[in-house]
């Protein structure tokens, strides 16, 4: 009988030992070993966090061959694809080649093609070959092989989209998920850095939830994006602004929403230094949701103490129930976005 390993993948951890294997330094990405309750996948595609491929990016100079040598650096020393920079991953999207006796109930077969919904930054990968890597779109095709354990997420990729659609929008299926849960009816949203993917959607989402008297204000760094998303009635203002500078930023996001503090700011940029962007234009009792993992959570909080804002600060949780459905029900249910995201990110 296949040995049985731990429901969250402790068994994999190398060093540190006692943590989990998001925090761990090493973790364990042997393929030859089957436990009875791991999925092991052929993995096609990763998508690199926006956060970490930004600073990859920036660190090799834009160059693909040095990007391509330090994610495989990054994953031979770590055993996982975790930026040690930022401290985040991404997802994949694979074959399912094994599936321990353990899990042999679920509504999942050999060969079926998956998406993870949980981190790299937790999950044993082994790169064999880097294959392509799509600069616009943080996308790295891969010969490779990952493991997701007895307690990951995962979804099977619809028929009615291409894999590369799929991944891109189950890439950021967290926030507009969340969004949907956060904004209300006449609610004042403002969302940082809307013209990424996570942004449009969120966008989206929050127009559906604020109704007639709400206001859905898009913050973008040029003026061309804006434009793109009200034409694709996303949003109905949006402002041109540096998120890393929260002072001119808040001016601007004041007059946008009539001079009143908003209900609900969503940061969705990809740059660190964006905090006070998110809390500043706020109002006391109002929410502000960091889906971005450039976050410091010591610099929110810390901020929010320091110009006496009492805000709600929601970490961005990657997950919430249904939440590769509701974004993939957004791909369906909008001709628009889905045509947009077909031209812009696969």
């Amino acid at each position: 009988m296949t040995q049985k390993g731990n429901k969250y993948g402790i068994h994999r951890v190398i060093a540190p030992q006692g943590v989990l294997t998001q925090a761990a330094q090493v973790i364990d990405n042997d393929m030859e070993k089957h436990y009875s309750n791991e999925i092991i996948c052929d993995v096609i595609s990763l998508n690199v966090d926006s956060a970490s491929f930004t600073q990859i990016k920036g660190a090799c100079g834009g160059d693909p061959e040095r990007i391509a040598e330090m994610i495989l650096g990054i994953v031979g020393e770590r055993g996982k694809m975790q930026n040690p920079v930022t401290g985040s991953g991404g997802m994949f999207i694979g074959r399912v080649a094994y599936i321990g006796e353990d899990l042999a109930g679920r509504d999942l077969k050999v060969g079926d093609k998956i998406a993870s919904l949980v981190s790299l930054s937790m999950t044993p990968l082994k790169i064999e070959k880097i294959k392509q890597i799509h600069m616009d779109i943080d996308r790295v095709d891969v010969d490779a092989k990952a493991v997701l354990f007895e307690s990951a997420i995962y979804a099977k990729l619809p028929d009615d989209m291409s894999e590369a659609l799929a991944l891109a929008a189950l890439d950021v299926a967290g926030a507009p998920a969340q969004t949907a849960k956060l904004v209300k009816p006449g609610d004042s949203v403002l969302i940082l850095g809307a013209g990424g993917k996570s942004g449009i959607l969120c966008c989206y989402e929050a127009m559906k939830r604020v109704g007639p008297t709400g206001n859905v204000v898009a913050m973008i760094r040029r003026a061309v994006q804006g434009e793109e998303l009200l034409a694709l009635g996303v949003c109905h203002h949006y402002i041109v602004a540096d998120a890393t500078r929260p002072v001119d930023l808040l001016e601007k996001a004041l007059l946008a929403n009539g001079g009143a503090e908003y209900d609900i700011s969503i940061s969705c940029v990809n740059v660190e230094v964006c905090e006070m962007s998110a809390i500043l234009p706020v109002r006391d009792g109002g929410l502000v949701y960091f889906f971005s993992m450039a976050t410091s959570f010591t610099r929110a909080a810390l901020g929010a103490e320091g110009v006496g804002k009492d805000v709600t600060m929601i970490v961005g949780n990657g997950y919430t129930r249904d939440h590769a459905e509701i974004t993939l029900h957004e791909l369906r249910e909008s001709e628009k976005i889905r045509e947009l995201f077909n031209a812009k990110y696969i």
